[in-house]
């Protein structure tokens, strides 16, 4: 420790919107003394999501209110998204020369640089944290030679690090089911920035918003807010919606991507056209009135461990309902309480959830209000919480490790 605080460099592949202000609380911590690192500046300036297919660049400050610097990418062929895409050898020499207490990694071991990081941390004899939101061995492409070799070398890859840092229960309990040891999983709950998310919505003006939509203000609005991909199952959603048949009710779809055209024909055949809204990419600061002025956020993912949206939606005041493959999200969703888990892929449960949760309005608007204020106790202030105690155990087992081996710590 320097100045009697933590020297702590964090690596992110790129500026994410939703890690941003947890960096700048994190640098504000009277305990910490932070920098962080990024391996590529895309998001800052406008780029073609290869996912959504449509240019993308946020519109929220994600540069500003902390220490950062940008280790340059030699990748012939730059990208986040694949394993060559990021080559940053400049990591070798920040992590050799920075003398930092420990480093703490978001980056994915599917990327070159990680490996770059890992092998820098081992050789200067510097603490790693590993933060994931894993889950489950199970891949999202469902490939079968991944099912062989993940259970013989995931463990071994989170075991490259100190500590690992999960971000819900259900990652902690996955960890522990890969034979991790208990006092090397940290919990900080995976995050959106709270407060900025109340302000936004209070001051969001429903009608309005629903007029743009050419949605009655009494009527109740069920929303999708992700990209458009066949992993997300928005057609599952569609389906269900179209079965359960509730008047007055409406569907809006928030997103783009590869499935858009398919799914706006699919809304035709299944006779629900005029009762669903098609938004397309909408940007950070106009999601909290898109969230406002809907009444049900449904995800029906088969594989997402801990997405961000959920905690927008519920800030915001909706229920929500999710699949059971959503494993890291299900400590805020309670069935009845907050919103509905069903079966992911059972489109008739689904629909029978839409039905019983449309035709009681009071009903859905109390849960909204019980959504919200769960998400009082998941929060930038536990996540903090969570990464002060994974630095402390990264910190104090490399001091039993110096004291075993003879090394100064």
């Amino acid at each position: 420790m320097t100045n009697g605080k933590y020297r702590v460099l964090i690596v992110y592949t790129h500026p994410i919107q939703y890690a941003v202000p947890l960096c700048r609380l994190l640098a504000d911590h009277p305990e910490l003394d932070v920098l962080v690192a990024y391996c590529s500046l895309q998001g800052t300036e406008n780029s073609i999501d290869t996912e959504m297919g449509v240019p993308v660049c946020w519109d929220v400050p994600l540069l500003e209110g902390y220490r950062w610097v940008h280790v340059p990418n030699r990748s012939p062929r730059p990208g986040v998204g694949f394993l060559f895409g990021l080559i940053n050898p400049g990591l070798w020499t920040l992590i050799g020369r920075g003398k930092f207490d420990v480093v703490i990694t978001f980056m994915g071991y599917f990327h070159f640089s990680f490996w770059i990081l890992a092998l820098a941390t081992k050789w200067n004899h510097t603490p790693l944290i590993f933060g994931t939101d894993a889950t489950t061995l199970v891949s999202r492409a469902g490939s079968r030679w991944k099912s062989w070799v993940k259970p013989i070398v995931v463990p071994r890859l989170f075991g490259i690090s100190n500590v690992v840092m999960v971000g819900s229960e259900a990652g902690r309990e996955f960890m522990r089911s890969l034979g991790l040891p208990q006092e090397r999983i940290a919990l900080a709950p995976s995050v959106v920035n709270n407060d900025w998310w109340l302000q936004k919505s209070s001051a969001v003006d429903r009608e309005a918003v629903r007029a743009g939509w050419g949605i009655p203000e009494s009527a109740l609005v069920v929303l999708f807010c992700a990209k458009l991909q066949a992993w997300k199952r928005p057609g599952d959603l569609l389906k269900a919606f179209a079965r359960a048949n509730v008047p007055g009710t409406y569907l809006v779809m928030a997103g783009d991507g590869p499935l858009r055209t398919l799914l706006q024909e699919e809304a035709e055949a299944l006779g629900i056209g005029d009762r669903v809204r098609w938004l397309g990419f909408v940007n950070q600061s106009g999601l909290p009135a898109v969230y406002s002025a809907s009444d049900l956020f449904v995800l029906p993912s088969d594989y997402d461990p801990g997405p961000f949206v959920v905690c927008e939606a519920m800030l915001c005041g909706c229920a929500v309902i999710l699949s059971d493959r959503i494993t890291g999200r299900l400590e805020l969703v309670k069935h009845g309480q907050t919103g509905f888990v069903f079966r992911c892929g059972d489109v008739e449960e689904l629909a029978a959830i839409l039905r019983d949760a449309l035709s009681d309005p009071l009903r859905l608007q109390e849960m909204g209000a019980t959504a919200r204020e769960r998400m009082e106790s998941w929060s930038p202030r536990e996540h903090v919480q969570g990464v002060l105690r994974a630095i402390e155990t990264a910190t104090a087992l490399k001091r039993v490790a110096s004291s075993t081996d003879g090394r100064e710590s």
